[in-house]
């Protein structure tokens, strides 16, 4: 079973179920999970979890993202995109605005935002998904929910349409940031094209489509584009255990200062909650370890040992 995470390139038309349905016969194995969902018409970087990886998965969710969007003014949709029905026609509207008037209301969003999520969405109320709902006729009233647009540009204005460029946290729906400058700039909006450009560490410039993935397989090469598991958890510090402390990692017990290596000043400056990557004696990655002030130790958070390394 291959362990670690993948940078895939999601095509037009995949759902990111498509994607992992399809890598699961590409790498004949059944544990493989996306990180966040793409709209089917939108493209590009959907970091796909393997094996062990797979307890990334929520993980790589709350991570910042970035996209390159088309903003189509003038038109108002069901969906918010062009793939839905349309609900208001304003193209004269649109037309007629000032470019610096657009380009203001765009990066007039940088910063925290109250978004209310779409009704086409996998979001759920009262245990029923909102596209649901939407498909039958029916609307529901959502809550704002706090997201910060961390970067804002405009790229491109060729009126009706806006080139964009966006880093955002997650929960951020770039299709309803789309609806709503339309609806600061009074002749509404959707938007028209989406490209993931960015999931955290993860580049659409080092990102393969299925096709090329299977091409990998078939010669031979496909440990040189699964990164390990520690790749998305960079941000975390490092702990090494001493060897005496290596059969308490693999037991997933808690590790205390004594038994590990506290070189390099890596224990210093600690905090309650503080998560660092812990390796075993050897230099294998075990897991993430949450540091408990009131107990002074360090306690298992996450695990990724695989099942062979645990005899």
């Amino acid at each position: 079973m291959y362990h670690g995470i993948m940078n895939v390139y999601k095509e037009p038309g995949y759902t990111s179920h498509d994607v992992v349905a399809r890598l699961r016969g590409i790498l004949k194995q059944k544990k493989v999970g996306h990180t966040g969902t793409l709209d089917p018409a939108a493209e590009g970087v959907l970091p796909v979890c393997l094996g062990m990886g797979t307890r990334l998965c929520d993980m790589l969710t709350d991570r910042t993202k970035t996209y390159e969007a088309v903003l189509l003014l003038g038109m108002t949709t069901d969906t918010q995109d062009t793939t839905g029905q349309v609900l208001d026609d304003r193209h004269q509207a649109a037309m007629g605005l000032d470019e610096g008037a657009v380009t203001e209301a765009v990066l007039g969003f940088k910063g925290d935002y109250d978004q209310i999520p779409p009704m086409y969405s996998a979001l759920k109320v009262d245990g029923k998904k909102l596209y649901e709902l939407a498909r039958a006729g029916k609307e529901v009233e959502r809550q704002a929910r706090r997201v910060q647009i961390l970067e804002i540009r405009v790229d491109r204005v060729e009126l009706p349409r806006v080139w964009m460029t966006v880093t955002c946290s997650k929960g951020t729906y770039i299709r309803t940031l789309c609806h709503d400058i339309g609806g600061k700039l009074g002749c509404g909006g959707c938007m028209e094209h989406l490209t993931r450009t960015r999931v955290d560490r993860f580049d659409i410039k080092d990102s393969l489509r299925l096709d090329e993935i299977e091409t990998i397989r078939d010669e031979g090469r496909l440990d040189t584009c699964i990164l390990p598991v520690e790749t998305a958890l960079e941000g975390y510090a490092v702990l090494k255990a001493l060897p005496e402390a290596d059969a308490f990692l693999y037991n997933g017990n808690p590790c205390f200062k004594g038994q590990l290596d506290a070189g390099d000043g890596c224990l210093d400056g600690l905090e309650d909650g503080l998560r660092f990557r812990m390796y075993d004696s050897k230099g294998h990655f075990v897991g993430v370890y949450e540091y408990q002030d009131g107990k002074h130790w360090w306690k298992p958070w996450k695990m990724f040992l695989a099942a062979p390394e645990r005899t």
